[in-house]
């Protein structure tokens, strides 16, 4: 029998491609986190967040008498100096900024607000969107399609900023929803692609070779998928294993899970060296341009410019690598009906089976907490040390790389340092919780009289955000990783794409809030400083919470449901089993 002959034998459908995954097509892959990460580290990180700003100020007139001009805390295109306004007024201590509003469908809006509005709203979008647009990800020829047209929508959105002038700030606004949208659901389609490069590796095809039995064969399934195709999952297994996990007796870890955690983290670093080789040259560029309105714009048409251009070797390199059709698949113009349905059926009945477990309830609500307070404090400390602290856009763009490289360094150490300490991932995430905490708190001492006077501590020096910097970046690395992994204990064994699913959604959609109730209180006191009270408050409600959670309680009753499910699929007919949605990978914590 010839090779063809074999690859048709291997097929789960028609339209699937058994073609076995090259250096090439690893390489596309890779691509595609180079060219987006930079979008997540550079603009949503540091940039667009004070280019909006920015711009509104500009637009903008002052909270204190509603009727002067706003110009902005650093030069403006017009050639106005750091600080440097229209009205005759004593500086401001530390180079503050003065409190400016905007006036939008009738509404008065912190200006350092709108942007957290924007951002929260962002959310919102993508959130529906990728759960929406999920099925796409793992069903019919559209992955790739959907993948180039959000890519190459989002990295033009951004770099059209280019010729957002402060009289149309709301585009701005309008260009940040829809960047950070695509960059979202992009990210949804590029991380379905991540299992298909697994299975099909050639050093899986030789370890399937070597495993294969007669006995054995049609008995290897995935079992959250509804027909054995699903590209969601990451463990291949013939059933739930009979005995129970426990922690003296790990799962072993499939070599499908093992080589797609090695591309995964290839991936990740790939995309952080571009973010922190753009930042870099973004910082320069703002220097060699003098620290203008214009300055901000320029480093985002570069950022949309760098997403676009590495865009397309992904576009060149990566195999379309066509899902199978849903069950019962709408044709014709309403096809797309389908896909939306089936989505969101798929993330219900996930929700309905999580809501049976006690402790991936508890934890979820956790995560929402923290994931949100993680998104919030980051938009938060951005637009705090510009309208708070006057510092100017390098500067602003040094803390992020700061950020960055802790980052890195935290999500080594961390886990040297849970071993050290003999910490279980529950406690060593507590202990992030409580690093975490220390930055809100900083702010705080900032109210007190006797620091105040002092002009030191309390972030009331621009340098103060280094290290603050510094911390966060630690801290997310820890949580990022040891987050994901403590809930992977928790999962039914065999169902871990869709509860995956259910665990990045739970993250993308707790964004909305935070920054949103960040903004409500920057227009209520005219400052984000009291915001950092409510910071405070979130990023400690996931800590009672988290030592909630019972691993071998969590454990067990995931075993338990495994086997009722495992049941109640073989029970039925094919077209009725258990369903899964993709796995949703989002950059940075990945």
């Amino acid at each position: 029998m010839d090779e063809s002959a074999d690859i048709e034998v291997e097929r789960r459908h028609a339209d699937e491609d058994t073609r076995p995954t090259s250096q090439k097509e690893l390489w596309g892959w890779y691509s595609y986190g180079w060219a987006a990460e930079v979008f997540a580290i550079c603009a949503m990180g540091s940039f667009l967040p004070i280019t909006l700003e920015q711009l509104a100020r500009d637009q903008g007139v002052l909270l204190k008498d509603k009727t002067t001009h706003c110009r902005a805390g650093w030069q403006t295109d017009h050639g106005v100096g750091p600080n440097a306004t229209i009205f005759d007024e004593p500086k401001h201590r530390h180079n503050e900024l003065p409190a400016c509003v905007v006036y939008i469908l009738g509404m008065e809006i912190n200006t350092a607000s709108f942007a957290m509005y924007t951002f929260s709203f962002s959310v919102l979008i993508q959130a529906l969107l990728i759960i929406s647009m999920s099925a796409a990800a793992d069903h019919g020829r559209f992955r790739k399609t959907f993948l180039l047209v959000f890519a190459f929508t989002g990295a033009i959105a951004t770099a059209l900023f280019i010729g957002v002038v402060p009289s149309v700030y709301l585009l701005g606004a309008l260009l940040a929803i829809i960047a950070n949208t695509c960059f979202g659901a992009s990210f949804v389609l590029l991380n379905s692609f991540l299992p298909l490069l697994v299975r099909h590796h050639p050093s899986i095809a030789r370890v399937g070779e070597r495993g294969n039995t007669p006995e054995g064969e049609g008995e290897g399934e995935y079992h959250e998928s509804e027909d054995g195709n699903s590209t969601s999952a990451l463990l291949l297994q013939n059933r739930p294993d009979s005995t129970a996990p426990t922690e003296e007796s790990p799962a072993t870890i499939s070599p499908e899970l093992k080589l797609s955690t090695r591309i995964s983290s290839n991936g990740i670093g790939i995309g952080y060296i571009a973010g922190l080789f753009v930042q870099t040259i973004s910082i320069l560029i703002v220097v060699a341009t003098g620290s203008t309105t214009f300055s901000l714009r320029l480093v985002l048409m570069v950022v949309g410019l760098w997403w676009f251009a590495f865009s397309i070797p992904a576009a060149m390199w990566l195999r379309p690598r066509p899902g199978p059709p849903l069950p019962d698949e709408m044709k014709g113009r309403y096809a797309w009906i389908g896909y939306v349905t089936y989505a969101w059926k798929a993330l219900f009945k996930t929700i309905g089976h999580a809501r049976k477990l006690k402790d991936i309830v508890i934890f979820l609500c956790a995560w929402f907490l923290l994931s949100d307070s993680i998104a919030t404090v980051s938009g938060t400390a951005v637009l705090f040390a510009k309208t708070s602290l006057g510092m100017k856009t390098e500067a602003l763009g040094l803390i992020n790389v700061i950020a960055t490289i802790a980052g890195v360094l935290g999500a080594f150490y961390w886990s040297f340092l849970s071993r050290i300490f003999n910490l279980r991932a529950s406690r060593t995430i507590v202990a992030c919780i409580c690093l975490f905490e220390i930055i809100p708190l900083y702010g705080l001492l900032g109210f007190i009289p006797a620091i105040k006077r002092y002009g030191v501590f309390g972030l009331q020096q621009p340098w103060e955000m280094y290290p603050l910097g510094a911390i966060y970046g630690f801290v997310l690395g820890g949580l990022s990783s040891y987050c994901r992994a403590f809930f992977g204990e928790l999962i039914p064994p065999g169902f871990e794409a869709a509860f995956y699913a259910l665990y990045a959604i739970t993250d993308k959609g707790s964004s909305i809030f935070g920054p949103a109730i960040v903004g409500a209180i920057t227009d209520r006191y005219g400052e984000i400083r009291p915001a950092f009270v409510f910071l405070a408050v979130l990023i400690f409600l996931p800590l009672p919470l988290m030592l909630l959670v019972d691993v071998d309680r969590g454990k067990a009753d995931a075993y338990q449901m495994a086997l009722e499910l495992e049941g109640h699929r073989k029970g039925q007919a094919d077209g009725a089993r258990y369903t899964a949605i993709p796995t949703i990978v989002l950059s940075e914590e990945e």
